[in-house]
């Protein structure tokens, strides 16, 4: 059951949680929108093109975008389904699932800096500027998990977690906050990022992929749809109960990869995307609901000494 359910998220989640967002816009602007299978429509569309390759890149242009959704995916694979498990469990997983993440981002930043092109060089500084406070403020939550439960793995530290009692409530909902504003910040949504613009000021993801076509966009945008959906994953592992039925808690995981989505637009139709000054104040909120988490934990841990 396992390997089928991981099938359906790689196949269709990420193109149905473009869609949904891409149709919550469209109804909140008074318009029908397109259907929720667009993306994935574009993405088989893009598969058949040809490419332009710039012939001042060099190989690492070609296979940065293969790279990329390989890392991705590898990751995903490293995150537990609720009621399931995952596919590789041990020690420390969650050290590795953050580096694949940003081996993943490297392989964009280091793509967009081969173009030679300043303009691609502008929007990785900034990329790269806005993951030195995400990647701090993940590893800030994941640590308070494994300090709170003594486990090092995604699977037990959600285990212990799900069967725990009500002093875990609190650390769900701040982590599963933190985890939305990471989604937003890795998907390169508003308020972070507009992925419709194109406005030399205010681009950060799209300008970087610039140089790209064909089945290179085509990996590189399934890739960063894909992020959306793991990390909506990695926060549906705190939300659902660990002693619930499978079907349930495969019905409740689509409901919370769907409404995640939903907010997404939602977000995106009633705000605009920040000022560039002001994305690190939204981004460094993570950080304070990771630090906040930290000390609940702390504070729980010495009541029990």
């Amino acid at each position: 059951m396992l390997p089928v359910i991981q099938i359906c998220l790689l196949l269709v989640a990420p193109f149905l949680f473009i869609g949904i967002i891409n149709r919550v816009k469209a109804l909140w602007a008074g318009r029908k929108g397109s259907p929720l299978l667009q993306p994935l429509y574009d993405f088989i569309r893009l598969l058949k093109k040809g490419e332009v390759i710039s012939k001042t890149t060099s190989f690492v242009f070609q296979i940065a975008p293969t790279f990329n959704i390989a890392a991705v995916i590898f990751a995903f694979l490293l995150i537990p389904i609720p009621s399931f498990g995952s596919a590789f469990s041990f020690e420390g997983d969650f050290v590795l699932f953050a580096y694949v993440l940003g081996l993943s981002k490297f392989l964009t930043v280091l793509a967009a800096l081969d173009t030679g092109s300043s303009f691609e060089g502008m929007g990785a500084s900034r990329e790269v500027t806005f993951s030195t406070i995400v990647e701090p403020a993940f590893f800030i939550l994941i640590g308070t998990l494994a300090m709170l439960t003594g486990q090092t793995s995604f699977a037990s530290i959600f285990h212990l977690l799900n069967s725990s009692a009500g002093y875990s409530v609190l650390i769900e909902i701040l982590f599963t906050a933190a985890l939305f504003i990471m989604i937003l910040t890795e998907g390169s949504r508003v308020p972070v990022d507009d992925p419709n613009t194109h406005l030399e000021l205010t681009m950060i993801h799209e300008v970087m992929v610039l140089d790209n076509s064909g089945p290179d966009f085509a990996f590189i945008f399934y890739s960063a749809s894909m992020k959306m959906v793991l990390l909506s994953v990695l926060a549906a592992n705190l939300l659902i109960p660990g002693n619930i039925q499978p079907v349930i808690a495969t019905v409740l995981l689509i409901g919370i990869i769907m409404l995640s989505a939903v907010l997404i637009g939602l977000i995106e139709s009633l705000i605009a995307r920040a000022r560039m000054s002001h994305v690190p104040q939204f981004i460094f909120l993570m950080t304070a609901l990771s630090l906040i988490a930290f000390a609940v934990v702390v504070f729980y841990l010495r009541g029990r000494m």
